[in-house]
């Protein structure tokens, strides 16, 4: 009989369903598709960020529009802005002198209507 100490052993003994795991395994992403799904949690996890992403799925804005949303200095909203950009979460157009924000495309909207939705019904 496996020692209870040794979660390894009982696995392979009792529960361990190798097709399973092996059909997952292949399923899982690269370390670093992994680290960029992380990456898009971590910004959405700051409340500013999440603030304007909040805003942009309401209607698009320009950088003067969301400082005034957060109450937040011109640069600080920049700042958050280029973490998001960089994620390719929101884009931007230039109009003239004018630099609009909106989110980047349709999964950004769902992935926020999913976690709001998700939030509703804990």
């Amino acid at each position: 009989m496996p020692s209870k100490k040794d979660p390894k052993t009982v696995c392979q003994v009792v529960c361990f369903n190798a097709a399973k795991v092996s059909k997952i395994k292949k399923r899982i992403h690269t370390v670093e598709k992994v680290n960029a799904i992380a990456a898009i949690f971590q910004a959405l996890s700051d409340a500013t960020r999440m603030k304007i992403i909040l805003s942009l799925r309401e209607s698009e804005l320009c950088v003067c529009d969301i400082s005034q949303v957060l109450g937040m200095s011109l640069s600080a909203v920049s700042h958050q802005l280029r973490v998001l950009r960089n994620l390719r979460l929101v884009k931007y157009r230039n109009e003239g002198r004018m630099v609009f924000y909106s989110l980047n495309d349709s999964h950004v909207v769902n992935l926020i209507d999913d976690v709001i939705e998700h939030s509703l019904h804990s």
